[in-house]
């Protein structure tokens, strides 16, 4: 493959591509539906634990996470599930309903974040720990776009940040950038792990989803 053909395969896209299996509703499942939902959250799962396990800066829901793991004493997958079912809370002020894909979102990401760092070994080195980080982003940015093209609901962080946008009038773009430093703020307060991965994610996951939202979208559209 040339280099512009890479180039044209990887270039992002810039909405979320109307896919063969997304759902007209947020209840309406299907075997492939919910097969490409499961995977994409699983990958999701896997992408996360990557960036635990390089030991060199957490995303900021998952520096939260590893702050109440080192307060409590509870797994890392497991606080991430009581993490998540807190956020799933506060959409009922904020008028949100939940799908399929956000009850899932809750279960499968936890457990493979859970999964994942029993799989994967942690890295001592910046090099392997930055090669981890980018891999887990890479991982991540696939995860979201596979699950986000099912249709059939957003998971609890996303639900709450357009559930705030739509009460306060608030920008999408600022309320997600609040909510983000908020919980990276507690999560290093409580001893999470923030460095060059954090500072990764912060700038390359944005990328990654629409990156392969494009490649999604593509392939689809053969």
């Amino acid at each position: 493959m040339k280099f512009s053909e890479l180039l044209s395969v990887l270039k992002p896209h810039k909405t979320v591509p109307v896919t063969p299996w997304r759902a007209e509703h947020r209840w309406q499942l299907s075997p492939t539906r919910v097969l490409i939902l499961f995977f994409g959250l699983a990958i999701f799962g896997l992408g996360d634990s990557l960036l635990v396990q390089g030991n060199v800066g957490n995303a900021p829901w998952t520096v939260f996470s590893q702050g109440l793991t080192l307060k409590t004493g509870m797994s890392i997958g497991w606080a991430t599930f009581v993490i998540s079912v807190f956020v799933l809370l506060i959409w009922i002020p904020l008028n949100e309903k939940p799908g399929f894909g956000t009850l899932s979102n809750i279960v499968l990401i936890a457990t493979f974040i859970e999964v994942g760092t029993h799989i994967f070994p942690k890295q001592n080195s910046t090099l392997s720990g930055v090669f981890f980080s980018l891999l887990g982003i890479a991982m991540v940015g696939l995860g979201s776009a596979l699950y986000i093209t099912c249709g059939l609901g957003p998971g609890p962080r996303d639900g709450a940040m357009t559930g705030i946008h739509y009460k306060t009038g608030i920008r999408v773009g600022r309320v997600r950038l609040g909510i983000e430093v908020l919980v990276l703020i507690i999560g290093w307060l409580m001893g999470g792990t923030v460095g060059i991965g954090t500072a990764l994610f912060a700038l390359l996951i944005g990328q990654s989803v629409a990156i392969f939202l494009g490649v999604v979208a593509r392939l689809t559209h053969k």
